[in-house]
C-alpha cells in the first residue's frame, strides 16, 4: 500500500515539474483558455467533488483548474488524527488525469508540513495530527510516505499568472516583510531556504492584511491588475480585501469558486459577480 502511494506522489512530482504552462515557479495561462479558481480546501472532500463537477474537465478541453492547500482539516481517524492526506492523494490522481490543466499552488500549511513545524487550525496542531494518522495507517513505512508527501508539496508552483492580468497565489508578502521578499524566487529553481521561516516562499504564502499601497506596489512588480488569493479565512466564502484583491475560500459550507474567461479582462466587481457558491452545485 505505501509503495503505491509513494509511486503516486512521485508521478505527481513529475507532473508538476513537466506542466507545459509552468516556468520555474509560475504557471502562465494562455488567453485562449478559461480557468476555475478555488480557495483553500483543507480536507473538504464534498467541496472537492463539487468543484470537479463544475469544472467538468473531461468535456471542457480548454479549461484549467487551480487548487490550493489540500491538507489539514476534514475527516479524522478514531484517535483524532487528520486524514486530509487521503484527499491529497485523490487530488494528485486528478492532476495526473489532466497534467497540464490542473495546477495546485503552494500554501502555508504545505510549507509547515515540509518543515515539520507547528501550524494551528481550529485550535489543533495540524502537523502532529496528520503525521500521527500517517503513522497509524502506514506503520513502519510511514517515513517513506511522509517524505513523498513533502517532495510533492515542494514541487508545487507558487503562483498562476493569467494572460488577462489576473494573479493567483495562496497569499502575498505582508507589508512588514515586503523588503525581505525576493521576486527572483518566481523565476528560478526553488531552494530549501526559500521555504524556511522568512524565506521568500514562506513570506509569499503566510502574509495577511495587505495594505492598498502594498497591493499597488506588487501589482506593478508582477505586472498584473487583480489578485485572487486564499489563506485568510472567509466565513461567507469570499471578500473584497482591497481595490484589486479578492480572497476566496472553498473549505466549508459557504465556500465558493470563481470561473473566468482568460480571453477578457475583468474588473474586481465583474469577478465578484462571477463567484459561484459551492453549495449550489449538486
Amino acid at each position: 500500500m505505501s509503495q503505491i502511494v509513494v509511486d503516486l506522489l512521485k508521478a505527481g512530482v513529475e507532473a508538476n515539474t513537466t506542466d507545459k504552462y509552468k516556468r520555474d515557479n509560475v504557471v502562465f495561462l494562455p488567453a485562449a483558455d478559461s480557468v476555475i479558481i478555488t480557495g483553500d480546501l483543507h480536507g473538504h472532500r464534498r467541496n472537492f467533488e463539487r468543484i470537479l463537477t463544475y469544472a467538468d474537465l473531461h468535456n471542457n478541453r480548454s479549461r484549467h483548474l487551480v487548487l490550493q492547500e489540500i491538507i489539514h482539516g476534514g475527516p479524522q481517524d478514531s484517535e483524532g488524527g487528520c486524514l486530509s492526506y487521503r484527499l491529497l492523494f485523490d487530488v494528485v490522481r486528478y492532476k495526473l488525469d489532466f497534467p497540464d490543466r490542473v495546477h495546485i499552488i503552494m500554501g502555508n500549511h504545505d510549507i509547515a508540513f515540509i518543515n515539520n513545524k507547528k501550524v494551528m487550525r481550529n485550535g489543533k496542531e495540524m502537523n502532529r495530527s496528520m503525521r500521527s494518522a500517517l503513522d497509524r495507517e502506514f506503520g513502519q513505512t510511514s517515513p517513506y510516505v511522509k517524505l513523498a508527501i513533502k517532495q510533492f508539496l515542494f514541487s508545487q508552483p507558487l503562483a498562476v499568472k493569467c494572460d488577462n492580468r489576473i494573479w493567483l497565489s495562496h497569499s502575498l508578502p505582508s507589508d512588514r516583510y515586503l523588503g525581505k521578499f525576493d521576486q527572483k524566487l518566481l523565476y528560478r529553481q526553488l531552494k530549501k531556504e526559500d521555504v524556511a521561516r522568512q524565506g521568500s516562499a514562506y513570506l509569499l504564502t503566510w502574509g495577511r492584511k495587505h495594505s492598498q499601497s502594498l497591493l499597488d506596489s506588487l501589482a506593478k512588480l508582477f505586472d498584473v491588475d487583480v489578485f485572487i488569493l486564499g489563506h485568510q479565512p472567509q466565513e461567507q466564502g469570499w471578500s473584497q480585501a482591497g481595490d484589486n484583491l479578492i480572497i476566496v475560500a472553498s473549505d466549508h459550507n459557504h465556500g465558493c469558486l470563481l470561473p473566468t474567461n482568460l480571453a477578457k479582462p475583468y474588473t474586481v466587481q465583474e469577478l465578484i459577480g462571477s463567484i459561484v457558491m459551492l453549495s449550489s452545485i449538486s
